[in-house]
């Protein structure tokens, strides 16, 4: 194969791989189509692996990608969420492939360092060795270890579990649709969580709660609010409300003549009720629903 082909057959997994890092699709291609110039530039005739050292060049333009990004996401107005993407109803049915690209991971994987956030997509996502990660990160493979616990244990202290198979996601994923599409607190109460939290990123360009809501009562009447309202300048009239797989699991689309407003998807516990709610609005965060991308994992 020449370069060229060799470089497209591992696009999906540099690409799957730099998401996990960034958390949104346009960052993750623009890190691919770095390491697609300095790959196509670079000295190969020592290269005996081309899937690691691509691998090991996105990492890289990632980690320096992520480190600005640290900076700029500091300064966001409101709660910072990844960009959704649609993914295939065959993710949902594999759990660990569906957590991996969940909200709530991504989520989670904001609070780690880059360091950390590289061991471990590459390690605990992927399964690439602690002596590749080490040679990639230029670092001692001890060093890397010590990383990969550390990004492990925050992990599993942030994230929550939620055990719901996929029909009781999309059961869930129905029933808060019909209640809040209607306004109806008292049956947004009975599918919400007592302890559910509601993520709500506009970016500061479209109306969004500027802070996360924690509670069945404050997070239903948020929806009970907005219910049968214009949203984003779209009449409530004109929107429409589709039911796709989003990040792994059922989510909510709500497009508007011109294309998507809202994406939400759900975390659904093992009683069927709605544990964390994550709406993005943000247009820039929309562009990969609008183009029907889907997220190869």
């Amino acid at each position: 194969m020449n370069v060229t082909q060799i470089f497209e057959e591992h696009r999906g997994l540099l690409f799957a791989v730099a998401y996990r890092m960034l958390g949104t699709a346009a960052d993750a291609e623009d890190a691919v189509q770095d390491a697609w110039l300095r790959w196509s530039s670079a000295d190969r005739s020592g290269v005996a692996d081309p899937k690691a050292y691509l691998v090991r060049i996105t990492t890289n333009v990632a980690l320096d990608r992520l480190r600005s990004a640290r900076v700029q996401r500091e300064t966001y107005v409101g709660p910072w969420l990844p960009e959704p993407m649609l993914t295939s109803p065959d993710v949902a049915e594999d759990a660990e492939r569906a957590e991996s690209v969940s909200m709530a991971m991504l989520v989670v994987l904001e609070t780690l360092s880059p360091l950390e956030r590289a061991v471990f997509v590459l390690k605990d996502v992927f399964g690439f060795p602690y002596a590749d990660i080490a040679r990639t990160l230029e670092r001692s493979e001890a060093s890397v270890r010590q990383l990969g616990t550390r990004a492990r244990r925050n992990v599993e202290a942030r994230r929550h579990r939620y055990t719901a198979d996929g029909a009781a996601r999309r059961a869930a994923t129905d029933r808060f649709i019909d209640a809040a599409v209607g306004g109806d607190i008292n049956r947004l109460m009975e599918v919400l969580a007592p302890d559910v939290t509601l993520w709500s990123d506009g970016g500061g360009k479209v109306r969004a709660a500027r802070r996360t809501i924690h509670g069945a009562a404050k997070v239903g009447r948020f929806f009970a609010a907005i219910a049968g309202r214009d949203y984003a300048g779209v009449r409530a009239e004109d929107q429409r409300f589709r039911v796709v797989d989003v990040n792994g699991a059922p989510g909510v689309v709500i497009d508007g003549p011109e294309g998507p407003i809202v994406a939400l998807t759900l975390d659904v516990d093992g009683t069927g009720r709605v544990g964390a709610v994550y709406l993005v609005s943000n247009p820039d965060k929309l562009r990969s629903i609008a183009e029907g991308r889907d997220l190869v994992v």
